[in-house]
């Protein structure tokens, strides 16, 4: 979903997921040999220690008495380690992907062990982890000086930058007060949010923002990449229902909404005048993600699957954003030098040689092409004003866009010939595409991804291309070996970035 959907996207979401995951299993694999190596080896070994063995070396240390292995396993020691345990492994167990996605399903109440929440509110009970281990750590056996027990020193430092980041993220979200101007909820589950723009909020198209809904949750946020341009005097994002939170969220504003006016796209529609009170929102960010770098590239490859369109909306509102301000500026320096030559003749003024470099700010990006693949036909309705707006205003052929629709058989199958001939007249005629509704013609089937990376390869020679791509991990692998292939034979060089959910 726009990000995360549940997608984390930090400057590399992959490396930071990977990096979770190494963690995790360290852990695991650590919390074994500790816990396997006194359960096995130190309790069984001193239960049955030899008298002569026990008085001389641990007689201090446990009393005059032997103890057995079950007053060690009651210990302070042995109830810590052993509840710390219970704990990571129920926050392990509901953090793994079957649970988390709600993919194994139970009977109620017992439903509520998966999902996102289950998730989310289970990775908390770190904070009684982390206080089990502090009294684990002062009640060793063998260890009777306080400064010999340095368990509470290695906590100190990552308990004070997650306490400051909390605290950060909490000032800061009280900061940036935003208001909702308008929500509509759209074919295919997505909800739309505008709002308000805080005067302090700077960002570059690509990047995300946490969102909390206080009515839903006042704990939870939730990344979203957002869909608007940093020139738009508005906050959007685009959010599909994918999850228990976003299902919620989703609930709670359909409450809301009113039905649409004729003519306007999306199912319930609400803004500023309507009469029931929107739900409050904070925001928090914005936060880096890959293709926030956009404009290092010559070339422009956006590929988005589904609700992953989502962070290269804004990267297409701000590149037209863009040319129609070069476009506005080249006029005005045109009209300035005409005026110019017809006060001073064909004489050229200083002033007028040192206005046009200034004005004139150089777009490096010479090309975009956004192909959009989904498998639902109302998905077209979530960014038709986007794409309508993209087709009209871009006369330089900046910007080209590519819809295809996958749950339709592909143009060359005698199945879909009929809506394809009927797609191309109407296309021919009114400009406007029958599938999508929208200047963009849309094609059926999935994209031939070698033939596009080919295309680009012979139409941008020596350029350097960044391949930007939003969705599900399976076409990420097949996109990151095209262009690692094509690298490999040309003079044209693709970077790949990815986002994932």
């Amino acid at each position: 979903m726009s990000l995360l959907l549940y997608k984390m996207t930090p400057s590399n979401d992959l490396i930071f997921l990977s990096s979770m995951q190494t963690i995790a299993a360290a852990i695991v694999i650590g919390v074994i040999l500790h816990a396997g190596n006194h359960l096995a080896c130190d309790f069984p070994k001193l239960v049955n220690s030899s008298d002569g063995d026990y008085n001389m070396f641990l007689k201090d240390d446990f009393g005059a008495k032997k103890p057995s292995y079950a007053s060690l396993a009651r210990g302070a020691e042995g109830v810590t380690g052993i509840l710390m345990v219970i704990i990571m492994a129920v926050a392990f167990t509901l953090a793994t992907r079957w649970f988390r996605k709600s993919l194994i399903k139970f009977p109620k109440p017992f439903d509520r062990l998966t999902g996102f929440n289950a998730f989310w509110y289970s990775h908390h009970l770190f904070v009684i982890v982390y206080i089990l281990l502090v009294i684990h750590g002062v009640c060793l056996y063998l260890v009777h000086e306080w400064y010999k027990k340095t368990t509470w020193m290695y906590l100190s430092v990552p308990v004070l930058l997650y306490a400051g980041e909390r605290a950060l993220r909490f000032f800061r979200s009280g900061f940036y007060t935003v208001r909702l101007l308008k929500v509509a909820i759209y074919p295919g589950n997505v909800l739309a949010l505008q709002m308000s723009k805080p005067p302090q909020f700077r960002y570059k198209s690509g990047q995300y923002m946490f969102v909390q809904c206080p009515a839903v949750s006042p704990f939870e946020w939730h990344p979203f990449s957002i869909t608007s341009a940093p020139g738009d005097d508005y906050l959007s994002v685009h959010i599909r229902q994918l999850g228990d939170w976003t299902q919620e969220l989703r609930r709670v504003f359909s409450e809301a909404c009113e039905c649409p006016v004729a003519g306007k796209s999306g199912l319930l529609r609400a803004d500023e005048t309507t009469k029931k009170i929107l739900p409050k929102l904070l925001i928090d960010g914005p936060y880096g993600a890959p293709a926030q770098d956009y404009r290092n590239y010559d070339v422009l490859l956006l590929v988005g699957l589904g609700i992953g369109a989502t962070p290269f909306i804004s990267i297409l509102k701000d590149l037209l954003n863009s040319i129609v301000k070069m476009e506005e500026q080249a006029d005005s320096v045109s009209d300035m030098s005409r005026t110019s030559d017809l006060s001073n003749g064909s004489n050229d003024t200083p002033s007028s040689n040192k206005v046009s470099p200034k004005r004139r700010k150089a777009l490096r990006t010479t090309n975009a092409y956004f192909y959009w693949v989904t498998r639902e036909q109302g998905s077209f309705d979530w960014f038709k004003g986007v794409m309508n707006e993209v087709a009209e205003l871009d006369q330089r052929g900046v910007i080209e866009m590519h819809n295809y629709l996958t749950s339709v058989y592909e143009e060359g199958d005698a199945r879909s010939t009929l809506i394809t001939m009927v797609q191309a007249l109407n296309h021919a005629k009114n400009g406007v595409d029958v599938v999508s509704g929208t200047r963009v013609r849309t094609h059926f089937a999935r994209p031939n991804w070698r033939k596009v990376l080919s295309k680009l390869c012979s139409k941008h020679c020596n350029a350097r291309i960044g391949v930007f791509y939003c969705g599900a991990p399976v076409l990420a692998k097949e996109l990151s070996s095209l262009c690692y292939e094509f690298n490999q034979k040309g003079s044209t060089k693709f970077e790949f970035h990815k986002e994932q959910f």
